[in-house]
């Protein structure tokens, strides 16, 4: 142990002062975590909506529909296998230098990545090298992503009264449905006054270019911010562990593997009802392009109020409570998916949408302080940023495929199977977890 006091000391005792938990601190973290997802996740979601309607035809031209596709949706899930490589760098940095610089240094990456797509050409003038240069930039989305969540989460969790934390906690959790939501209008806003050759031809291209913009935002609240005291706290006694995913590994294991299980079904819902649906509502069943979008922003609605609702309770009535209730509900909500989208009505479609989002709002609301609840400061980005992204894995970058080509050789029906049987993944991982809104965080 060092005797020496060094600059960076000073800087987190003054940190630790600082950020006091005051009602002006935390609503300033409350707005800076919240921005800062709707942002990235803004981002995200557009590549999804996207490749959904127009990258098939502007990236891969020479295949027939099903495998453009398909072809589409795999470079989508590039980003969730990079991922969990973003919550290893990111999350190694943000449990030895601190939350605020990592949160700043994601949102950069992510936000100039997703810009470059709307720059990127497309096939007819780079050939071969237009999609593989989508998925390198697809890759550097899901890196900056990696590490986004975790931190602003645990902005959240660490400023927040123990009795608040899932409160706080549901901020940044909501910026995924206003980032959907955002991402969503724009597309349907283009949809609605461009022609479908202009819309095909630049228009899909505005969103991601609006990224320039928000990451200026995003950068302006995000380093107004203070560290968080819990970690500068852990940093001024020399806590700081020297390979935090490697600890993460050794130490924590269940906690890993188990709170990743939890997240499946979040993810599976999300991106089913979401990027597949889309997809095959436009695509199968007919559905005017402007009807889906416009469906989907009153789904988003859905959405935020599960979240809301869940997170803000869980301090009431647990975390794990409510997460299990969330993952019932979806199981449930699984067989009932199909046959409502089936009907080609818009009302029964927003119905089918809706429902599948408030049962993911339920789940995911709680996470935002569940996951870091799990682990201990030394870790703590790092861990939980490993679990929610591990269960984006396995729930978000498969879903679309797998449903892709159950629908494709079994049948609409067969999706639905398929999303239930997540849920049930998820209901079973999180039974094996203890309930943490008592703990102290250490």
């Amino acid at each position: 142990m060092r005797s020496e006091t060094t600059a960076a000391d000073t800087q987190q005792v003054h940190d630790a002062r600082s950020a006091d938990g005051s009602p002006e601190t935390l609503r300033r973290v409350a707005v800076a975590s919240f921005i800062g997802t709707a942002i990235e996740f803004y981002d995200f979601y557009i590549y999804g909506t996207a490749a959904a309607l127009v990258l098939n035809q502007a990236f891969f031209p020479t295949l027939d529909p099903v495998n453009a596709t398909l072809a589409s949706f795999s470079t989508y899930a590039v980003a969730f296998a990079a991922r969990p490589i973003g919550s290893v760098i990111f999350g190694h940095f943000g449990d030895r230098v601190g939350r605020k610089s990592v949160l700043v240094a994601s949102l950069l990456l992510m936000g100039l990545s997703t810009a470059l797509v709307g720059l990127l050409p497309g096939y007819g003038t780079l050939g071969v090298w237009a999609p593989l240069l989508l998925i390198l930039l697809r890759f550097l989305q899901g890196i900056g992503l990696g590490g986004e969540w975790g931190g602003a989460a645990l902005l959240a969790v660490e400023h927040a009264p123990r009795k608040k934390r899932g409160l706080y906690a549901a901020f940044p959790q909501l910026g995924p449905s206003v980032g959907f939501f955002a991402a969503t209008g724009v597309f349907w806003l283009l949809s609605s006054v461009l022609s479908d050759d202009a819309f095909r031809g630049w228009g899909w291209r505005v969103p991601f270019l609006l990224s320039f913009l928000l990451v200026g935002v995003g950068l302006f609240v995000r380093l107004r911010i203070s560290e968080t005291p819990v970690f500068a706290k852990a940093m001024a006694a020399r806590e700081a562990s020297k390979a935090p995913a490697l600890d993460v590994l050794r130490r924590h294991p269940r906690e890993l593997l188990l709170g990743a299980g939890g997240m499946v079904v979040a993810y599976g819902l999300f991106y089913t009802a979401t990027t597949y649906c889309l997809a095959y509502a436009t695509g199968t069943l007919d559905v005017p392009r402007t009807t889906m979008l416009g469906l989907s922003l009153v789904a988003c609605l859905f959405l935020a109020a599960g979240t809301w609702l869940a997170a803000t309770r869980s301090d009431g009535d647990g975390r794990r409570k409510l997460v299990l209730a969330g993952a019932g509900l979806s199981v449930v909500w699984g067989f009932v998916l199909f046959p409502l989208l089936d009907t080609g009505q818009p009302v029964l479609i927003a119905l089918a949408l809706g429902g599948a989002l408030f049962c993911m709002g339920v789940v995911y609301g709680p996470m935002g302080a569940y996951l870091p609840e799990l682990f201990g400061t030394n870790v703590r980005y790092s861990g939980a940023s490993l679990a929610y992204n591990l269960g984006g894995v396995l729930g978000g970058a498969v879903s679309p495929l797998v449903a892709t080509r159950l629908q494709a050789a079994f049948g609409s029906s067969s999706v639905g199977w398929y999303v239930s049987a997540m849920a049930v993944v998820s209901l079973v991982c999180v039974l094996a977890l203890p309930e943490t809104r008592e703990r102290e965080l250490t």
